[in-house]
């Protein structure tokens, strides 16, 4: 496992102080922080590729057509 060093202001110590209260460690609250932004950080990725999706008129007019024929497929 690799180290990584930071510096920390008064709002970081702040927060690495609550997230320390129930007994993990700073390591463990960094980590932890770490992974949870890079989750956000794909999910917004996501929502805004999805977005663009359901904006984009070509696809808009494409994902219609693929219902419609579905729609006439069902009725068989």
């Amino acid at each position: 496992m690799s180290s990584l060093t930071i510096r920390t202001d008064s709002e970081v110590e702040q927060a690495l102080e609550y997230l320390t209260r129930d007994g993990q460690s700073r390591s463990e609250a960094a980590r932890a922080a770490i992974l949870e932004a890079e989750r956000a950080h794909r999910r917004a990725r996501l929502r805004a590729e999805a977005e663009d999706l359901r904006n984009d008129p070509d696809d808009v007019a494409a994902s219609r057509g693929l219902a419609a024929e579905m729609d006439t497929i069902r009725a068989w």
